[in-house]
């Protein structure tokens, strides 16, 4: 019989500053979770119960956390762009574009690598970004314009790098393995928003989807304030403009370097076969 995950989750470490609806929906986001693990086992959290904006299948865990932020984000008053139910419209100049819980399959099994990423869009433009890590609390906070306490190494060159990948698909082995080859280590942690946040403070040097288009702009969203900030770099393989855009069917194959410089290499790497 599958067993519920004992380990409790913490509230979040959230910094000063944090614009209140985002702290809102982070805080509900821990809170959703922690009660989740309490009152289902992991096959229960993993169970599929709908499908989402996106098309794809939503597991009772993403379910649950989602619904709490859509309550958090209804009495702040915000609207909300979220990964299973889509645009939420409670008439406001103020949107949360948030990936509940990224990681969702790390999180029903009770592997501790899931985050909730969220970001506040004024108007269509990405003003603020937050990551709260679940299972430890820690959090990364952004402001667009604004420096950051966080730097990535700076790494300018793939050779001997330290890369963060999705797993290896069919549609896209090969690029992955170029991409293998030429790094120093590899790591697949399955939560895009997690190694973004990795990247932005130096912990490793990049992390990208080689080429399998896997990514909606809330996996990415984050990361389009985070790295920048921390003198890193966002793009999309095929030169795709990565924007806040309500359509979750829209896909990329993000990529997120410690320097545009690497960016663009890995990049290269991975469409060297396609030209």
């Amino acid at each position: 019989m599958s067993t519920r995950i004992a380990w409790p989750v913490p509230e979040p470490e959230l910094p000063d500053g944090v614009h209140g609806a985002l702290a809102a929906a982070a805080r509900a986001a821990s809170a959703a979770y922690a009660d989740a693990r309490r009152r289902f086992t992991r096959l229960e959290l993993a169970e599929e119960v709908a499908d989402g904006a996106d098309g794809t299948p939503t597991m009772r865990v993403d379910q649950l956390v989602e619904d709490a932020i859509a309550e958090a984000a209804q009495r702040s008053g915000v609207n909300l762009l979220s990964e299973e139910v889509g645009f939420l419209d409670h008439g406001s100049a103020v949107t949360l574009v948030v990936d509940p819980m990224d990681g969702s399959a790390n999180a029903a099994a009770g592997v501790p690598l899931s985050c909730f990423g969220g970001v506040v869009a004024i108007d269509g433009t990405a003003t603020e970004a937050l990551t709260t890590w679940l299972d430890t609390g820690r959090a990364w906070h952004a402001v667009a314009g604004e420096a950051t306490s966080y730097r990535t190494t700076g790494r300018t060159t793939l050779t001997g790098a330290a890369v963060s990948m999705l797993r290896p698909k069919r549609a896209s082995a090969d690029a992955w393995w170029r991409v293998e080859r030429a790094a120093g280590r590899v790591r697949i942690l399955s939560s895009t928003v997690l190694e973004a946040a990795l990247v932005a403070e130096g912990s490793t040097d990049a992390f990208c989807d080689p080429g399998s288009d896997t990514h909606r702009i809330v996996d990415l969203a984050t990361a389009l304030v985070t790295l920048p900030a921390a003198g890193g770099a966002v793009l999309d393989v095929r030169g795709r403009p990565l924007e806040l855009d309500p359509d979750l069917t829209r896909r990329w194959s993000g990529v997120i370097a410690a320097s545009r410089e690497l960016a663009e290499e890995l990049v290269d790497t991975i469409t060297r076969e396609d030209r």
